[in-house]
């Protein structure tokens, strides 16, 4: 199983691994270990039907053994999944809802995006009334945000009383399904 099965296994989007056996037949691991086994017991098998009877005309050899080309290797088998252990980088992400109403508090939403890796939800409709500059500058600064760090920005709504915009980090990501 890859790293990504594991965790959609773990997080409970995908069914057991017993139901998956039942509708897709023997796994490969069950596969291989059936091979190998298989291989073991002709020789097995070969080994027992070669039995010499001594000659009593001839004196007795010794079994020339025969060097085997490409040796199976042991297949080792490892059936227990509990033992991996996913740690996020992050484990939680605090959504800020901002209203800003001066640069500083501009600079804070970068500061939470970029440095702090969260996503802010940002309400502009106070700087766009209130000050055209402070509005135009934040409309920058978030261009540069996406440009220069990949940052996702999503206009949520646009109405008189509201101007609502999504800004999130490059790992965090943000799906227009609407």
């Amino acid at each position: 199983m890859s790293f990504t099965d594991d965790l959609k296994r773990s997080l409970g989007f995908e069914e057991t691994e017993d139901n998956n056996k039942q509708r897709e037949g023997p796994s490969i691991t069950e596969m291989i270990r059936n091979t190998v086994n298989s291989q073991l017991n002709n020789r097995e098998h070969k080994s027992n039907q070669q039995q010499y009877k001594p000659n009593p005309q001839q004196p007795r050899q010794a079994p020339r053994t025969v060097p085997n080309p490409r040796p199976t290797p042991k297949a080792e088998t490892y059936d227990d999944f509990d033992d991996y252990v996913i740690i996020p980088e992050q484990s939680f992400y605090e959504i800020v809802l901002i209203r800003p109403k001066t640069i500083d508090d501009i600079n804070y939403v970068v500061d939470q995006v970029l440095e702090e890796k969260n996503p802010v939800i940002l309400d502009l409709s106070f700087l766009e009334k209130e000050s055209p500059l402070n509005f135009k500058l934040a409309g920058d600064k978030i261009n540069q945000m996406r440009t220069n760090y990949g940052a996702q920005a999503l206009l949520l709504s646009r109405t008189e009383e509201k101007n609502l915009i999504i800004i999130s980090p490059k790992k965090v990501k943000v799906v227009n399904k609407g």
